[in-house]
């Protein structure tokens, strides 16, 4: 009989059908009750043994984590919390699980205790929630996008260049580390390598997306990036995914008006398509909450959260009169601040977004026109010459979700720049060539993928919403 999933059985009406159900045990009660799921939900489907109806050698194999296919009748429920259950007439073990060896028990295990066991993690209600609203918000963002008429392109994870100027990569090569060739100056001789020069895990898409842009109007990346940062924060992972759309014709007003629809269609959606993950995560959220000291604590919910967002047109304010809201606050002030705001022109840290949107404006905020010496080469420079047309969106609990810019589309104004920053003309050929051949006005922004699931999840430490995070130390699976 064909299997039926368990998300399914639970929205079914009982009238006396015989189903088939497969999955892995939770818990199996006095020899009779066996909780079982498959994953397709969060919630569990109770499967009701008949006493003596099932040899106990095959009762004592049903144990945590085994799997199961079960058939029989399925009924109303007289338990509370269910509307079904299924009266078993045959039972099946796919595969057993040595209740002693088996590391996840019913009781609930640290965070740090599951990424050691990141392969059986998604068994947990946890998980498979988070990775539930990942494979949602994932769907989501190319339907957001094919039905605003963009196009999905694929740019390179090998290259050569670097988008962000921070030198922080992977090196892709073939050559033998321990003899490589080397030139008449001794240094490594790429030209004998693989693709005959130095080559990276990519950083960012943006740059070959800009080429699509400006061919095919609107279009957007959404792949893995890599960065080699030695960072050890919640917040950072050496490998994860990006969505970088690139928009021709758009200035920084259209780019911030996109970012912001887009974000509240991604949470929209999560609210209206993740309702049952998301109130089981609302709750372990709240949970979370409590053990934290009273200052520390949260003032809203997760879904109050995402609800927050959803329901409010973001404030939009220029770095400058961002700087003079923090410089007179009363935690800088105060000193209660990390970073004290002294003077205009410093980049401004997680505590100093977080305050703008949780304590000042109480919603989300677009910073824009950022000082030009803390923002990448390709930025649109503005009139005053100080600033560069750059945006970054800040969210509750995160603070920069999403950084985008104007671009530069000026050929002598990108030259100047890239000199001024020392990086390599040549290797920028193809990229300032954009700027010769049919030039136009051109936005675009990356939203980094694990970065939303974090804020959608309430998780909060980035290795926690990945299938198998990387970072310094660790590339386990």
């Amino acid at each position: 009989m064909k299997r039926i999933k368990i998300k399914e059985l639970l929205l079914t009406k009982p009238e006396g059908q015989t189903v088939t159900a497969k999955g892995w045990v939770r818990t199996f009660r006095n020899n009779q009750f066996i909780s079982l799921n498959d994953g397709s939900t969060i919630n569990n489907l109770q499967a009701v043994v008949e006493l003596n109806s099932v040899a106990d050698e095959t009762l004592k194999r049903i144990t945590t984590g085994a799997c199961l296919s079960v058939t029989g009748e399925l009924i109303p429920s007289p338990a509370k919390g269910q509307a079904v259950e299924l009266k078993v007439k045959e039972l099946e073990i796919l595969g057993d699980s040595d209740a002693e060896k088996f590391p996840l028990q019913p009781k609930k295990h640290s965070l740090e205790f599951l990424r050691e066991i990141a392969h059986l993690r998604s068994r947990t209600n946890t998980f498979s929630a988070v990775m539930r609203v990942r494979h949602a918000m994932a769907f989501a963002v190319h339907k957001f996008f094919n039905d605003r008429g963009f196009f999905y392109i694929h740019t390179p994870i090998i290259t050569g260049s670097d988008a962000e100027g921070a030198g922080a990569m992977f090196r892709v090569t073939t050559l033998d580390p321990n003899n490589p060739p080397r030139d008449e100056q001794g240094k490594v001789n790429f030209k004998e390598d693989f693709f005959g020069r130095e080559t990276n895990l990519t950083v960012s898409g943006q740059l070959e997306g800009e080429t699509y842009a400006l061919a095919l109007g609107d279009i957007y990346t959404f792949g893995p990036t890599f960065r080699a940062e030695n960072s050890n924060t919640t917040r950072h992972l050496a490998e994860f995914w990006m969505i970088e759309p690139e928009m021709a014709f758009y200035d920084i007003g259209d780019n911030m008006q996109l970012a912001q629809e887009f974000l509240q269609y991604l949470v929209r959606y999560a609210l209206e398509n993740c309702s049952e993950d998301l109130e089981f995560l609302n709750k372990r959220a709240q949970e979370e909450e409590q053990s934290k000291p009273q200052d520390q604590r949260s003032e809203l919910s997760l879904i109050d959260r995402l609800k927050f967002v959803a329901d409010n047109d973001f404030q939009r304010l220029s770095y400058t009169e961002a700087i003079d809201i923090l410089k007179n606050s009363n935690p800088n002030k105060k000193k209660k601040f990390q970073y004290l705001v002294e003077e205009w022109g410093v980049d401004l840290q997680s505590e100093h977004e977080r305050y703008l949107v949780e304590k000042h404006f109480k919603k989300p905020v677009i910073l824009y026109n950022y000082p030009k010496d803390i923002k990448a080469f390709y930025m649109r420079q503005n009139d005053d010459d100080k600033t560069v047309a750059a945006m970054d969106v800040l969210f509750p609990g995160i603070g920069e979700i999403i950084g985008g810019s104007q671009r530069e589309e000026r050929y002598e104004r990108l030259v100047k720049r890239v000199n001024e920053l020392s990086l390599p003309e040549k290797e920028l050929w193809w990229y300032l060539d954009l700027r010769k051949f049919g030039s136009a006005p051109h936005s675009g922004f990356g939203l980094g993928f694990e970065r939303l699931i974090l804020f959608v999840t309430g998780m909060t430490n980035i290795r926690d919403v990945i299938a198998y995070p990387r970072f310094p130390g660790n590339a386990e699976f």
